[in-house]
């Protein structure tokens, strides 16, 4: 799964998500839903393709919306 920001480090998702912005996610390709109808913990991964992925975080998800990464 992606953010809505394609961020290059997963410690820059961290600050975004600390200062308060509204990051959300999605899955790309056919088997993705609107993002308002996420919720849980889902699996990150970043930057997006066709970049090698980097980085790889949990976060915890309230309707589509990044509330805590771990």
């Amino acid at each position: 799964m992606y953010t809505s920001v394609n961020f290059k480090t997963k410690k820059a998702l961290k600050e975004a998500i600390k200062k308060g912005d509204k990051i959300t996610v999605f899955q790309p390709g056919p088997f993705g839903r609107p993002s308002k109808e996420y919720n849980g913990s889902v699996a990150l991964e970043g930057p997006h393709f066709p970049a090698a992925h980097t980085w790889y975080a949990s976060a915890k998800v309230v309707e589509g919306v990044i509330t805590k990464i771990s």
